[in-house]
C-alpha cells in the first residue's frame, strides 16, 4: 500500500495562486475590499458595545439609518470624513497608517 503525503500551503500561497500575486490588480482589489469588510465589522462591534441602534448612531453623525447600515455591511462607499464622524460619535480612536515606499507616516 502506497501513501500519498498531503500537500500543504500556506494563506499566502493560496491567495496567490487564486487571487494573483501582490501588486496585481485582482489582488489588489481584494484586499481592498476585505480590509472595507473589516472596517465595516468594527464600526458594528463598537456601535453594539456602545448599545446604539443604527439610528441612534445615524442621528449622533448627522446621516440615515440606511447609510449607517451601509457603511457596516461594506465601508468602501462611504467618504473618508463619514468615518473619521463615525468613530467620533462611537468615542472611539482611530489611526490611519500610511506606508510611503519603506517608511511609516501614522496620523491620529
Amino acid at each position: 500500500m502506497t501513501t500519498k503525503e498531503i500537500q500543504t500551503y500556506s494563506l499566502t500561497e493560496m491567495k496567490d495562486k487564486y487571487i494573483g500575486k501582490v501588486g496585481t490588480k485582482e489582488r489588489d482589489d481584494y484586499e481592498y475590499e476585505l480590509r472595507m469588510d473589516i472596517l465595516g465589522r468594527m464600526i458594528k462591534a463598537a456601535r453594539q458595545e456602545r448599545n446604539l441602534t443604527q439610528e441612534a448612531l445615524g442621528q449622533l453623525v448627522g446621516v440615515k439609518r440606511a447609510q449607517i447600515s451601509k457603511l457596516e455591511n461594506s465601508a468602501n462607499s462611504a467618504t473618508i470624513d463619514t468615518i473619521i464622524r463615525v468613530f467620533k460619535a462611537l468615542n472611539a480612536e482611530i489611526h490611519f497608517n500610511v506606508k510611503l515606499e519603506e517608511n511609516f507616516v501614522e496620523l491620529a
